[in-house]
């Protein structure tokens, strides 16, 4: 038996007082996990989880408050994520999460307000499995999450906007406020004048009234070429009025968008919108 089985066998006290062997090392990894500590009254921190960003740098970057007085707000239950209240300091959240201050969402990227003349074939979704959408087009304008507002058919043409900024979109979305677009519609046949006048009116179509801001034969086109003014966020409308009457849609260009004009915007090019644009659109 060599010395250090010997050694081993018969134990060696710690030279503390204490009666115990010690009979294996505790060093390089041997050592014996320690009790965590016990918590403070404090809330507990969550250090990682899904997301990338914390809580309060998300807010501060939205511009509500700096982030020591995000924490505070956090602490009191004003702040939900995903439908659920949060007041964990330290909790990480992804870009694509739905945060809400006070009830309202909110978002900390840069807000971004775009405005493309669309051609034709483009699908006005964010989905990427459509085939060619206008979200190919605005891509380079800018790293915001933007969105469009607003609906055109694959094979209309004309302006459509844009835009990261929530407030704005509920705005021009709003069933009550909407925004008002004006379409250049070509049809298959003149327009007779007892039907202008009927869609003028309102046409209830399936129990369902379709009404429409104004509409007017185009000065110095067929009178198969019609202006119609209508806030509906969609274009569907369009094609259910006419179809309604008999009429084929050829063509539906979008020509103004509020107070927005497709002026040095050439089809499939887009522009950033100027702050007059912007306080304009936001006093519809």
């Amino acid at each position: 038996m060599s010395r250090h089985q010997d050694r081993n066998k018969g134990g060696k006290a710690s030279g503390r007082g204490s009666n115990n062997s010690r009979s294996k090392s505790q060093a390089r990894g041997n050592a014996p996990i320690k009790k965590a500590a016990p918590q403070s009254g404090r809330a507990s921190v969550r250090t990682s989880g899904k997301g990338g960003i914390r809580l309060n740098k998300y807010i501060a970057n939205s511009g509500i408050c700096s982030r020591r007085e995000a924490d505070m707000y956090i602490s009191t239950g004003q702040v939900s994520v995903n439908g659920e209240i949060i007041n964990e300091m330290g909790y990480k959240v992804n870009l694509d999460d739905d945060v809400r201050f006070d009830g309202r969402r909110i978002n900390p990227e840069a807000k971004a307000y775009v405005l493309l003349n669309k051609p034709k074939g483009f699908s006005v979704t964010t989905s990427n499995s459509k085939g060619m959408t206008v979200m190919d087009l605005v891509a380079p304008a800018t790293k915001s999450r933007i969105q469009p507002v607003g609906r055109l058919g694959r094979n209309a043409t004309g302006l459509i906007l844009f835009t990261n900024d929530e407030k704005m979109m509920q705005k021009l979305t709003n069933s009550k406020v909407g925004m008002p677009r004006l379409f250049h519609i070509e049809l298959d046949k003149n327009l007779k004048a007892e039907d202008l006048d009927k869609i003028k009116k309102g046409l209830t179509v399936q129990g369902k009234k379709y009404e429409v801001e104004d509409i007017s034969y185009v000065d110095g086109a067929p009178k198969k070429e019609v202006g119609l003014k209508i806030r509906n966020i969609g274009s569907g409308i369009i094609r259910t009025i006419f179809e309604h009457l008999e009429y084929q849609v050829v063509r539906v260009d979008c020509v103004t968008l509020g107070p927005l004009t497709k002026k040095d915007l050439p089809r499939g090019k887009y522009k950033h919108l100027s702050q007059q644009e912007i306080n304009n659109l936001m006093m519809l």
